[in-house]
């Protein structure tokens, strides 16, 4: 063999060498088991090794076809603990909702200033909020908000006239969550320094929220797979039927 090829060969071996960390680490995740939701957290835990509060992940696939309008599943859910994550949010609305949705907490609020500021592409919030009588203004930052699943809407409870509550429960840990071309729901559910107990509360909180939305349409396996990690950690999988 060349020894151009054996350099090539060298360097991607050593580029793909898993750390004595990381091997430690998945070596406490059998990747065959199923594990309960309370197994799998605890074991979310032992496995971190960030140094910072790492964000929890669910990853739930599901038994539907997201091409069909009727199974492309989109809602919100408030969750026991939260997320452990200061959402910023921006409310688009006439004047007199301005105050109301600052006083609930938003970190924006208004109408034409703030349309102006995300058409030159400024985009650092969470959640975006919205009256219906502004809607149509608002509509003009489709390409920007809607790519960046920012665009609020109906199902969400992000188009509403009570700005106040949309924005305290936001603040609160109510969370947004919609199924991608592959039939998988991702939500962050928390954050590693909670405790199993927590993060297992707000899971099954999700979890039963998608099982109440299942299509009637839907056939076959409706809650396909469960995967659980942490940022920069392995997924732990769990098993399906334990969600109730």
């Amino acid at each position: 063999m060349p020894q151009g090829i054996n350099d090539i060969t060298s360097k991607l071996f050593f580029m793909t060498k898993i750390g004595k960390k990381r091997a430690l680490v998945d070596a406490k995740v059998n990747r065959e088991k199923l594990y309960t939701l309370d197994e799998a957290f605890v074991l979310v835990k032992e496995v971190n090794t960030t140094k910072f509060d790492a964000s929890v992940d669910i990853h739930a696939r599901l038994g539907v076809d997201p091409r069909k309008p009727d199974q492309s599943l989109r809602g919100t859910v408030s969750l026991p603990h939260g997320t452990g994550k200061t959402k910023k949010v921006a409310v688009f609305c006439t004047p007199d909702k301005v105050q109301e949705a600052l006083d609930a907490g938003a970190d924006y609020a208004g109408l034409e200033e703030l349309i102006q500021k995300v058409m030159g592409g400024w985009t650092d919030v969470d959640v975006v909020i919205a009256t219906p009588q502004v809607m149509a203004q608002v509509g003009r930052l489709g390409r920007i908000l809607g790519p960046r699943n920012l665009m609020p809407n109906p199902k969400t409870g992000t188009v509403t006239m009570n700005v106040g509550e949309a924005v305290a429960d936001v603040k609160s840990g109510k969370i947004s969550f919609r199924v991608d071309k592959y039939g998988i729901i991702h939500a962050s559910i928390g954050r590693v320094s909670f405790t199993a107990d927590k993060l297992t509360e707000n899971a099954n909180e999700l979890l039963s929220t998608l099982l109440r939305m299942k299509p009637s349409s839907a056939k076959g396996i409706y809650m396909k797979s469960i995967t659980v990690a942490s940022t920069m950690s392995p997924g732990i999988k769990v098993d399906p039927k334990v969600v109730r």
